[in-house]
C-alpha cells in the first residue's frame, strides 16, 4: 500500500533527522585520535571530554519528551537539526580542549531532542506507522555507516577543523528542508484524542501523567525497552575490539597497498548495512505481528545467536562474518517492534513523554552494559556473551508475559490504537 501525501511528507523529514543524528554521533569518535594530537591530553581526560556529549544523549531524552508535549514535534526537530550543525561549526572553529567539551556538550543536549520527536511524530501522524517506521530506521543505520566512513575518508585530505564544519553542512540543510515541510503531525490519532501541544503543562501534571505511564502496560515496555538496550550497547561498543582479537583475522592476507585495512572493522560496517534490511522488515511487519509476539520471536533468536558468538570465535573467517550479518540483522529488526509497542501501550496525548522514558532506557540505562561489560571481559569472553544472552532472555520473557495478557492486570484503560495490534 502506497503512502498518502502526510504519511510521504513525515517520513523524509523524520529519515533526514534520524540519519543526521547517527551522522554526527558516529562521526566523533574518529576525530579522538587528531585531538589526541592536537591538544596533547591524556587519553582519560578525552575520554571525559566526549561523555560530556554522549551522556546528555541519553539522559536528555526524557526532558526532550517533556518538550515534545509541551511544544510540539516540529519546532522541536527542528531546533535539534540546528543546534547538532552548530555545535559541529563550534567544533570547526575550537582551538582547546575546552572548547571541544562545549562543543560536544552542546551536540548531546541537542541529540537527545530527537527520538522522542521522531518517533512521537510517526505515531500520531503516520496512518502507515509500520512502514515509516522501517524507513525511518533504515535512515538510522545508514547514518551510523555513513557518519564514520566519510569522517574518515576526509580527514586524509582535509584538516579536522574543515572536516567538522563539512559535516555540519547536511544539517544546514535539513534545517531549510524541515522548515518548509508542510504535514498534519496528528492526522494518524483519532478526532477526540489530544496528540497536539500541551500549553498547559506543568510539574504537577508531568508527575500525573508519568504515574498513569507506569501504572499502566507502558511499564513493563520500558523494562523490555532498557533490557533491548543493554544488549545492544553491551554488544555494539565491545564486538569491534573482541573482532579484532581474533585469530580469524590474522590469518587474512591483504594485498600489498592495503596493509592498513582491518578487517574486523569492515565486518562491523557490514553488520551496520545489514541492519537496514532488519529495520525494513521488523518495521513491515510491525503491521502483521503484534509487538509483544514480534519482541519475544526477536529476543529468543537474538539470545541465540549471542551464545553462538562463543562457539564462533573458533571458527574461520567465513562463518564469523555470516554470524556478525545475521545479527545484525536481528539487532536492528527489533527496533521497529519496541519503537510501536510504546505507540500501542500509550495515548497519544503523551507519546512525547512515553518516547522520552523510553529512550532513557535505551540510551541512558542501557548504557549500564558498556561498564558491566568490561568487568566481565575481563574475566572471560565466554562469560561476556553469556551475560549479554541474560539481557535478551529476560527481554524474551517479559515479551512473553505481556503478548499473554499481562497488561490485563496492569492496565484496565488501553489506548484506541492498541486495538488494530491484537
Amino acid at each position: 500500500m502506497a503512502l498518502n501525501a502526510n504519511d510521504r511528507s513525515i517520513a523524509g523529514f523524520t529519515m533526514a533527522g534520524h540519519a543526521l543524528v547517527h551522522w554526527f554521533e558516529t562521526a566523533i569518535p574518529i576525530f579522538l585520535v587528531v585531538w589526541l594530537a592536537e591538544f596533547d591530553v591524556a587519553i582519560a581526560l578525552l575520554g571525559l571530554v566526549v561523555a560530556l556529549g554522549y551522556a546528555p544523549f541519553g539522559i536528555g531524552a526524557l526532558p526532550g519528551g517533556i518538550l515534545v508535549d509541551r511544544y510540539g514535534t516540529k519546532r522541536l526537530i527542528v531546533l535539534c537539526l540546528a543546534g547538532m550543525s552548530l555545535a559541529f561549526v563550534v567544533l570547526a572553529m575550537s582551538t582547546s580542549i575546552y572548547a571541544i567539551a562545549l562543543g560536544l556538550l552542546l551536540w548531546g543536549i541537542a541529540a537527545s531532542i530527537y527520538h522522542p520527536a521522531g518517533l512521537s511524530l510517526i505515531s500520531t501522524g503516520v496512518e502507515e506507522r509500520g512502514t515509516v517506521f522501517a524507513w525511518h530506521g533504515i535512515a538510522g543505520n545508514a547514518g551510523i555507516a555513513l557518519g564514520p566512513f566519510v569522517a574518515a575518508t576526509l580527514l586524509i585530505f582535509l584538516e579536522w577543523q574543515l572536516v567538522a564544519a563539512l559535516l555540519a553542512l547536511p544539517g544546514l540543510l535539513a534545517v531549510l528542508y524541515g522548515l518548509s515541510a508542510d504535514f498534519e503531525p496528528t492526522a494518524a490519532v483519532e478526532g477526540d484524542a489530544d496528540a497536539g501541544p500541551d500549553e498547559a503543562l506543568s510539574l504537577s501534571g508531568l508527575a500525573g501523567d508519568s504515574k498513569a505511564l507506569f501504572a499502566s502496560a507502558f511499564a513493563v515496555v520500558f523494562v523490555i525497552v532498557t533490557f533491548e538496550g543493554l544488549y545492544y550497547r553491551g554488544m555494539l561498543t565491545y564486538l569491534p575490539e573482541i573482532l579484532h582479537g581474533l585469530s580469524a583475522m590474522d590469518g587474512l592476507a591483504l594485498p600489498a597497498g592495503l596493509e592498513g585495512i582491518e578487517p574486523a572493522d569492515y565486518i562491523y560496517v557490514g553488520l551496520l548495512v545489514v541492519g537496514m534490511a532488519g529495520q525494513y522488515v521488523g518495521g513491515k511487519l510491525t503491521d502483521r505481528v503484534a509487538p509483544a509476539r514480534g519482541l519475544a520471536a526477536i529476543f529468543a533468536v537474538l539470545a541465540a545467536l549471542a551464545v553462538s558468538f562463543v562457539l564462533a570465535t573458533g571458527m574461520g573467517l567465513a562463518a564469523i562474518a555470516a554470524l556478525c550479518g545475521i545479527f545484525g540483522f536481528f539487532l536492528f529488526a527489533i527496533q521497529p517492534f519496541y519503537q510501536n509497542a510504546v505507540a500501542v501501550y500509550t495515548p497519544a496525548d503523551s507519546r512525547g513523554l512515553s518516547y522520552g522514558y523510553t529512550y532513557l532506557g535505551e540510551f541512558g540505562l542501557g548504557a549500564v552494559s558498556i561498564a558491566l561489560g568490561g568487568f566481565v571481559l575481563d574475566v572471560s569472553l565466554g562469560w561476556f556473551f553469556v551475560m549479554i544472552a541474560g539481557f535478551a532472555l529476560a527481554g524474551m520473557l517479559l515479551s512473553a508475559a505481556l503478548a499473554a495478557g499481562l497488561d490485563r492486570f496492569v492496565d484496565a484503560d488501553r489506548p484506541v490504537d492498541s486495538a488494530t495490534d491484537d
